[in-house]
């Protein structure tokens, strides 16, 4: 006769603290990088025909507006400028550069335990926007963001699992001198969170003092040129198919400065990108193109994240849909397009069009950040706390955001087959003697950490129980959390010695 199913001593309450328990990498159900791929709403002519069309596209409509650097670079590399001036760049340059094009991207943290390993179908959720406004969730209203708001939301990320990295999610608006405004954003995140971090410059000009900053953070030039842990987050390209000026010239600055670019083109399906999907799809394929041929023309093999960010677009009013159906389809086939080149590439995800974290935002934000996931989108940006179509962030979505993400990565690690996945010898013993059911086994249990991710936040107790616990309501738990996170002090903060310098040298707006 077989043994009896043994059980672990403590039942529930064992139950519950091993749940609680901080998770050791190894066992951690879902993490940083997993691996997406499976889903593949373009097939393979599909990808084919949007590649013909956007080299279509470079060769015969080609982008105005280059800086005279641009084209300087351009030209020499082997594109043409027209009696119109429009930059028209030939299909053989367009393979040149992709040839030359950096294929396996890190980006590093501060803490290495953060680098972020960009290749194949890797997947990597994190924030991203310049949202001009916080959602005060308590009054139900919105109020413009400020650097503190932006120092938070810098502070939240690095506590929160399931958000990889943070690109600036909104405007530090009581900041108004333009150069202080990016000095004092590199300032904020970079002393919030150990996690990359990816921002934006407003003139090339301020790009000098930046890297000194950015310098002096990392204990020298060369300290920073072996791990740039801030990346440039450019939109290189106004669509349709024109390049923005002075984006271009920071772009440069950057490229020499050894930063990291996001070469993002951002247009909206019916306004400044086709309606269909397929087209819009098209169209940033064809200016992402074309900012790979840029780079690769002033550094061959510089890191360059393939930005495709067409969004959607209520054709009804005119408002931007972040958090349609149509958007989850952009961004799921913008990522299939990154494979296609073998480029590391990025899009928008978990965007809500609500204006709060209800349940609209819930259903908005989980569709695009699985499918995005699924697709195998190396950087998902915008993937929690974004609200009203990019025009709000939430520092309580954020943290709910990070439970959705939970459960979006676990849909990304699929289901493993293997012997012991299979279970027939659990089967067996259940069935064969045992209990006849699997609660409390051994296999269960020494399964039940690795294989379920449990949310933080999202109520699974019964009714009798949730009325027992006072009706615990969700967005109050948020509260509760980024209160304790905000009470500590900053784990990402800086030595005194290189704060005092810091400020000394730059005119910081944080309280030291």
């Amino acid at each position: 006769m077989n043994a009896p199913v043994s059980r672990r001593s403590g039942g529930r309450a064992a139950r519950r603290a091993s749940r609680a328990a901080p998770l050791s990498q190894d066992i951690r159900p879902v993490r940083a990088g997993l691996e997406g791929g499976r889903y593949k709403p373009l097939t393979d002519r599909d990808m084919q025909r949007i590649h013909e069309t956007a080299l279509d596209a470079m060769e015969q409509i080609g982008f105005a507006d280059a800086p005279q650097s641009g084209i300087d670079y351009l030209t020499a590399a082997g594109a043409e400028l027209g009696d119109d001036g429009r930059i028209r760049i030939p299909r053989a340059l367009v393979e040149d550069s992709l040839a030359k094009a950096c294929k396996d991207i890190t980006l590093p943290g501060r803490d290495p335990q953060f680098d972020l390993h960009l290749n194949g179908h890797r997947v990597h959720y994190g924030t991203a926007g310049a949202a001009v406004h916080m959602v005060d969730v308590d009054g139900k209203h919105y109020r413009d963001s400020t650097l503190q708001d932006l120092h938070d939301a810098a502070r939240i990320t690095n506590a929160l699992d399931n958000i990889h990295f943070l690109q600036r999610p909104m405007v530090a608006r009581d900041v108004l001198d333009n150069r202080e405004m990016d000095l004092n954003t590199i300032y904020a995140c970079t002393s919030g969170t150990t996690k990359h971090i990816g921002t934006s410059f407003t003139d090339p000009s301020f790009v000098p003092d930046a890297l000194e900053m950015l310098h002096m953070i990392a204990g020298g030039e060369d300290k920073w040129r072996e791990r740039p842990f801030l990346s440039n987050s450019n939109c290189f390209v106004v669509p349709p198919m024109k390049f923005a000026t002075e984006s271009c010239e920071v772009m440069e600055a950057c490229i020499r400065g050894g930063m990291p670019v996001l070469l993002l083109s951002a247009g909206m399906a019916g306004a400044t990108a086709p309606s269909t999907i397929a087209g819009a799809i098209v169209q940033a394929v064809a200016e992402c193109l074309a900012g790979i041929v840029y780079v690769n023309a002033i550094k061959p093999g510089h890191p360059a994240i393939f930005g495709t960010w067409p969004f959607g677009l209520d054709l009804r009013t005119g408002a931007m849909t972040g958090g349609s159906g149509e958007q989850a389809l952009l961004s799921a086939g913008c990522a299939q397009m990154h494979k296609f080149y073998g480029i590391p590439g990025g899009a928008a995800a978990g965007i809500a069009d609500s204006k709060l974290p209800d349940m609209q935002a819930g259903w908005e934000q989980m569709c695009s950040n699985v499918m995005a996931g699924l697709s195998g989108l190396n950087m998902v940006y915008e993937a929690a706390g974004m609200h009203a179509s990019l025009l709000g962030f939430c520092h309580e979505s954020l943290i709910l955001g990070d439970d959705i993400i939970g459960q979006a990565l676990r849909c990304v690690r699929g289901i493993e087959v293997d012997d012991e996945t299979l279970a027939l010898e659990q089967i067996k013993e259940v069935c064969l003697g045992g209990t006849g059911h699997y609660l409390g086994t051994d296999a269960t249990l020494s399964r039940m950490q690795k294989d379920h991710v449990y949310p933080t936040f999202g109520d699974r107790t019964s009714p009798k129980e949730w009325v027992e616990r006072d009706k615990p309501d969700l967005i109050a738990k948020a509260v509760k959390r980024k209160e304790d996170i905000l009470a500590e002090p900053s784990a990402a903060r800086f030595d005194p010695i290189l704060d005092q310098r810091l400020r000394a040298r730059f005119n910081i707006y944080l309280p030291a």
